[in-house]
């Protein structure tokens, strides 16, 4: 197994993303906070840590955060939005300092739209920018997308652009959207149908499998997504029985999660990946089960090809 933490640094932001689900408190983690949870997640055996927010890299203290975590033993990665590493310098402090794996937002190449997604002028070149840094200083870098209505019709065009500007860029997460709190809640346009984007998050997955990329998707049913079903984060750690772990910096809390099942339709029941599904994650008064359908492949090869491959 290879539980990954995640630890929320600071709980404001500098965008304004309309599907965001950790709005700003205006909290921000202290070192001495840090350390202790750090301290857990080695007692756990974690393989890493996730540092996310809000925006992460609002915080100072990154540097030693990362430098704590590696003295543990742990590995750290970087959930954010590119803009303060697009200054120059950052992406190698941060580097040197042993944050060396990046996931960078960003939700659409078409930079009128990114920048109305963010709701800030400017955040397309900011992110562009800051891939720019992060491959020049060596680091590990990762595209994360939240699919939404205003990107599902052209998810393929996103990684084709990502990697052909930027070929260091060998891995894709793209996380459907949650429409049930958060920002979603309020922006109702951002919402769209599992259908909308089925046939471009094939296009988009059989691009990357076919350039020997890699790819997971959350938060999407097996049955929009059957031909690389091995590629669900929820099949990966329901097959692999890997829990999760978040730090939040509000009234959540901790929150540790080892059930990756959620909402599903009666004709699930005669899936054959029924058992190896995460469902429906937050119908959220959006998302209808009647968009779910069975599908008839077997679930002992989604089984090998997870268990075969490393994450």
């Amino acid at each position: 197994m290879a539980n990954i933490g995640y630890m929320q640094i600071v709980r404001y932001c500098n965008q304004y993303c309309r599907f965001c689900s950790n709005p700003s408190s205006g909290y921000m983690l202290d070192l001495e906070t840090a350390k202790k949870e750090i301290d857990d997640f080695a007692a756990r055996k974690y393989f890493g840590i996730i540092l996310t927010g809000g925006e992460p890299s609002l915080s100072p203290l990154i540097p030693e955060i990362s430098r704590y975590a590696v003295s543990r033993g742990l590995h750290v990665r970087m959930i954010t939005n590119g803009s303060q590493l697009a200054k120059a310098g950052l992406a190698e402090q941060y580097v040197e300092a042993g944050c060396k794996h990046f996931h960078v937002s960003i939700h659409s190449c078409r930079e009128e739209l990114e920048d109305f997604l963010t709701g800030v002028k400017g955040s397309h070149a900011m992110a562009m920018d800051a891939l720019e840094h992060l491959g020049r200083a060596g680091a590990t870098v990762n595209i994360n997308t939240v699919i939404n209505k205003f990107n599902a019709d052209h998810l393929d065009e996103n990684v084709k652009a990502f990697t052909t500007r930027f070929p260091f860029i060998r891995h894709q997460v793209w996380n459907n959207l949650d429409p049930s709190m958060g920002r979603a809640e309020t922006n109702r346009d951002t919402a769209h149908r599992l259908a909308d984007f089925e046939l471009s998050l094939a296009r988009a997955m059989r691009y990357l499998h076919s350039t020997g990329r890699t790819f997971r998707v959350e938060r999407v049913p097996l049955c929009y997504m059957t031909e690389f079903a091995h590629c669900s984060t929820e099949t990966r750690k329901i097959v692999k029985g890997e829990e999760r772990i978040v730090h939040f910096l509000d009234d959540k809390g901790t929150v540790r999660q080892t059930d990756f099942m959620h909402a599903k339709a009666e004709v699930c029941r005669g899936c054959s990946l029924n058992d190896v599904c995460g469902g429906l994650f937050e119908l959220g008064n959006h998302y209808d089960l009647d968009e779910l359908y069975p599908v008839f492949v077997s679930k002992d090869d989604v089984i090998a090809r997870v268990r075969a491959e490393a994450d």
